[in-house]
Protein backbone atom coordinates (compact mmCIF):
# COMPACT_ATOMS: atom_id res chain seq x y z
CA UNK A 1 0.00 0.00 0.00
CA UNK A 2 1.11 3.04 -0.59
CA UNK A 3 1.73 6.02 1.80
CA UNK A 4 -1.09 8.25 -0.12
CA UNK A 5 -3.17 5.07 -0.18
CA UNK A 6 -2.62 4.43 4.18
CA UNK A 7 -3.58 7.88 4.88
CA UNK A 8 -6.82 7.33 3.15
CA UNK A 9 -7.69 3.88 4.77
CA UNK A 10 -6.87 5.85 7.70
CA UNK A 11 -9.17 9.12 6.93
CA UNK A 12 -12.25 6.92 5.81
CA UNK A 13 -11.62 4.52 9.36
CA UNK A 14 -11.97 7.61 11.31
CA UNK A 15 -14.65 9.35 9.06
CA UNK A 16 -16.79 6.18 9.56
CA UNK A 17 -15.80 6.10 12.95
CA UNK A 18 -17.40 9.46 13.70
CA UNK A 19 -13.50 10.66 15.07
CA UNK A 20 -12.54 14.31 14.24
CA UNK A 21 -8.59 14.79 12.58
CA UNK A 22 -6.46 16.57 11.10
CA UNK A 23 -3.82 16.15 8.65
CA UNK A 24 -0.29 17.99 10.02
CA UNK A 25 3.13 18.16 9.53
CA UNK A 26 5.11 17.56 6.32
CA UNK A 27 2.42 16.16 4.32
CA UNK A 28 0.45 19.28 5.11
CA UNK A 29 2.64 21.79 4.33
CA UNK A 30 3.83 19.47 1.08
CA UNK A 31 -0.01 20.06 0.11
CA UNK A 32 -0.09 23.43 0.75
CA UNK A 33 3.62 24.60 -0.27
CA UNK A 34 6.86 23.06 -1.42
CA UNK A 35 6.08 19.09 -1.98
CA UNK A 36 8.95 16.95 -0.30
CA UNK A 37 9.07 13.38 0.40
CA UNK A 38 8.39 11.65 3.89
CA UNK A 39 7.40 8.60 5.29
CA UNK A 40 5.43 9.57 8.15
CA UNK A 41 2.09 10.95 8.44
CA UNK A 42 0.96 13.35 11.26
CA UNK A 43 -2.37 13.19 12.03
CA UNK A 44 -3.66 15.00 15.07
CA UNK A 45 -7.17 12.98 16.98
CA UNK A 46 -9.05 13.71 19.16
CA UNK A 47 -9.40 11.69 22.17
CA UNK A 48 -12.32 9.51 21.64
CA UNK A 49 -12.71 5.59 22.72
CA UNK A 50 -14.04 5.06 19.19
CA UNK A 51 -9.98 5.55 18.00
CA UNK A 52 -8.72 2.68 18.78
CA UNK A 53 -11.46 -0.12 17.70
CA UNK A 54 -11.42 2.08 14.24
CA UNK A 55 -7.89 1.53 13.81
CA UNK A 56 -7.83 -2.11 15.02
CA UNK A 57 -10.79 -3.32 12.77
CA UNK A 58 -8.98 -1.11 9.61
CA UNK A 59 -5.76 -2.21 9.77
CA UNK A 60 -5.88 -6.30 11.07
CA UNK A 61 -4.10 -7.83 8.35
CA UNK A 62 -0.49 -8.83 8.87
CA UNK A 63 1.42 -6.17 6.77
CA UNK A 64 0.24 -3.63 9.35
CA UNK A 65 1.45 -3.37 12.81
CA UNK A 66 -0.73 -1.85 15.09
CA UNK A 67 -0.48 -1.93 19.12
CA UNK A 68 -3.96 -1.34 20.43
CA UNK A 69 -2.77 -1.14 24.07
CA UNK A 70 -0.22 1.73 22.89
CA UNK A 71 -3.32 3.55 21.62
CA UNK A 72 -5.42 3.40 24.63
CA UNK A 73 -2.59 4.31 26.84
CA UNK A 74 -1.74 7.34 24.28
CA UNK A 75 -5.76 8.40 24.96
CA UNK A 76 -5.16 8.24 28.64
CA UNK A 77 -1.77 10.63 28.55
CA UNK A 78 -2.38 12.81 25.86
CA UNK A 79 0.54 11.17 23.98
CA UNK A 80 1.12 9.41 20.95
CA UNK A 81 1.48 5.98 19.15
CA UNK A 82 2.03 4.41 15.26
CA UNK A 83 0.47 2.54 12.59
CA UNK A 84 3.24 0.96 10.55
CA UNK A 85 2.64 -0.58 7.47
CA UNK A 86 5.61 -3.08 7.40
CA UNK A 87 5.57 -4.12 3.72
CA UNK A 88 6.26 -0.40 2.51
CA UNK A 89 7.42 1.30 5.90
CA UNK A 90 5.28 4.01 6.00
CA UNK A 91 3.82 5.05 8.85
CA UNK A 92 1.41 7.25 10.21
CA UNK A 93 2.48 9.11 13.94
CA UNK A 94 -1.13 9.95 15.77
CA UNK A 95 -1.38 12.88 18.49
CA UNK A 96 -3.74 13.16 20.77
CA UNK A 97 -5.35 16.62 20.37
CA UNK A 98 -4.39 18.48 24.19
CA UNK A 99 -6.06 21.18 25.64
CA UNK A 100 -2.79 23.69 24.83
CA UNK A 101 -4.81 26.94 23.23
CA UNK A 102 -2.43 26.24 20.04
CA UNK A 103 -3.55 22.86 19.93
CA UNK A 104 -7.65 23.81 20.27
CA UNK A 105 -7.16 26.67 17.96
CA UNK A 106 -5.63 25.00 15.21
CA UNK A 107 -8.03 21.90 15.06
CA UNK A 108 -10.74 24.19 14.91
CA UNK A 109 -9.41 26.47 11.95
CA UNK A 110 -8.87 22.91 10.18
CA UNK A 111 -9.69 22.60 6.55
CA UNK A 112 -11.69 19.98 4.61
CA UNK A 113 -9.87 19.88 1.03
CA UNK A 114 -10.05 17.21 -1.69
CA UNK A 115 -6.27 16.19 -1.93
CA UNK A 116 -5.46 12.51 -3.16
CA UNK A 117 -9.01 12.24 -4.52
CA UNK A 118 -10.46 12.63 -0.99
CA UNK A 119 -11.74 14.94 1.45
CA UNK A 120 -9.38 14.92 4.24
CA UNK A 121 -9.43 17.50 7.17
CA UNK A 122 -5.95 19.43 6.82
CA UNK A 123 -4.40 21.98 9.67
CA UNK A 124 -4.90 25.60 7.99
CA UNK A 125 -1.42 26.95 5.88
CA UNK A 126 -0.87 29.26 9.13
CA UNK A 127 -1.36 26.58 11.40
CA UNK A 128 0.69 24.43 9.39
CA UNK A 129 3.88 27.08 9.40
CA UNK A 130 3.33 27.96 12.87
CA UNK A 131 3.34 24.23 13.68
CA UNK A 132 6.40 23.79 12.02
CA UNK A 133 8.01 27.08 13.91
CA UNK A 134 7.00 24.98 16.91
CA UNK A 135 8.83 21.70 16.09
CA UNK A 136 11.63 23.75 15.39
CA UNK A 137 12.14 25.67 18.48
CA UNK A 138 11.85 22.23 20.23
CA UNK A 139 14.31 20.61 17.73
CA UNK A 140 16.89 22.85 17.95
CA UNK A 141 16.25 25.38 15.14
CA UNK A 142 15.37 21.80 12.43
CA UNK A 143 15.99 23.24 9.02
CA UNK A 144 14.33 21.09 6.80
CA UNK A 145 10.98 22.52 9.64
CA UNK A 146 11.95 25.86 8.71
CA UNK A 147 11.95 25.28 5.06
CA UNK A 148 8.72 23.74 5.13
CA UNK A 149 7.60 26.60 6.63
CA UNK A 150 8.73 29.28 4.34
CA UNK A 151 7.87 26.87 1.33
CA UNK A 152 4.11 27.33 2.54
CA UNK A 153 4.19 30.89 3.24
CA UNK A 154 5.62 31.66 -0.49
CA UNK A 155 3.08 29.20 -2.29
CA UNK A 156 -0.11 31.29 0.10
CA UNK A 157 1.50 34.94 0.44
CA UNK A 158 -1.53 37.30 0.13
CA UNK A 159 -4.25 34.40 1.17
CA UNK A 160 -2.98 34.22 4.61
CA UNK A 161 -3.85 35.99 7.71
CA UNK A 162 -0.73 37.87 9.14
CA UNK A 163 -2.63 39.04 12.13
CA UNK A 164 -3.22 35.36 13.48
CA UNK A 165 0.57 34.47 12.35
CA UNK A 166 1.90 37.17 14.64
CA UNK A 167 -0.49 36.51 17.65
CA UNK A 168 1.00 32.93 17.75
CA UNK A 169 4.03 33.44 16.95
CA UNK A 170 4.33 35.64 19.78
CA UNK A 171 2.56 33.29 22.29
CA UNK A 172 4.37 30.43 20.77
CA UNK A 173 7.68 32.29 21.37
CA UNK A 174 8.95 31.97 17.67
CA UNK A 175 8.69 35.55 16.74
CA UNK A 176 12.59 35.64 15.43
CA UNK A 177 12.03 32.75 13.57
CA UNK A 178 8.49 34.33 11.64
CA UNK A 179 10.54 37.10 11.11
CA UNK A 180 12.88 34.84 9.26
CA UNK A 181 10.25 33.17 7.35
CA UNK A 182 8.70 36.34 5.69
CA UNK A 183 12.42 37.28 4.74
CA UNK A 184 13.24 34.21 3.30
CA UNK A 185 9.80 34.45 1.27
CA UNK A 186 10.05 38.05 0.46
CA UNK A 187 9.90 38.15 -3.72
CA UNK A 188 13.82 38.39 -4.83
CA UNK A 189 15.12 37.08 -1.71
Amino acid sequence: MSQIALLKETVHALERAGVRYLLSGSLASSLQGEPRATHDIDLVVEVDARLVEALAEAFHADRYFFDPDAARDALGCSGMFNLLDTTAGDKIDFWMLTDDPFDASRFERRLGVEAFGTRIWVSSPEDTILQKLRWAACGGGSERQVRDAVGVYEVQRGELDEQYLDVWAERLGVVASMAAVRAAAAPGA
